[in-house]
């Protein structure tokens, strides 16, 4: 997932885990980055829907947004299915 961009370390990039303030960038709106008012709840929320709409538009990992975008089907499926393997195997280690 591009958007979801576990750059390869496990790191999740969503705006919502974003220090608060202003985006250097100007991609973000203040109220999309971190606030008090957020719960489990709505951190969960924001991941699930991340993983189910994959936002190609502003991704942590160009390689995955470019190789989802153009052949989701393809190398990209390949890719997250060996990454998936990976874990398994770890996880029982």
């Amino acid at each position: 997932n591009p958007s979801l961009t576990f750059m390869w370390n496990g790191d999740v990039c969503i705006s919502i885990l974003h220090e608060p303030g202003e985006d250097k960038f100007g991609y973000e709106k203040p109220e999309e980055r971190w606030l008090p008012i957020h719960t489990v709840e709505t951190i969960m929320i924001s991941v699930i829907s991340m993983l189910a709409d994959p936002n190609g538009d502003s991704p942590a990992n160009v390689d995955a947004a470019k190789e989802w975008r153009e052949d989701p089907c393809g190398e990209f499926k390949r890719k997250v299915a060996r990454c998936v393997r990976k874990s398994q195997e770890m996880a029982f280690d």
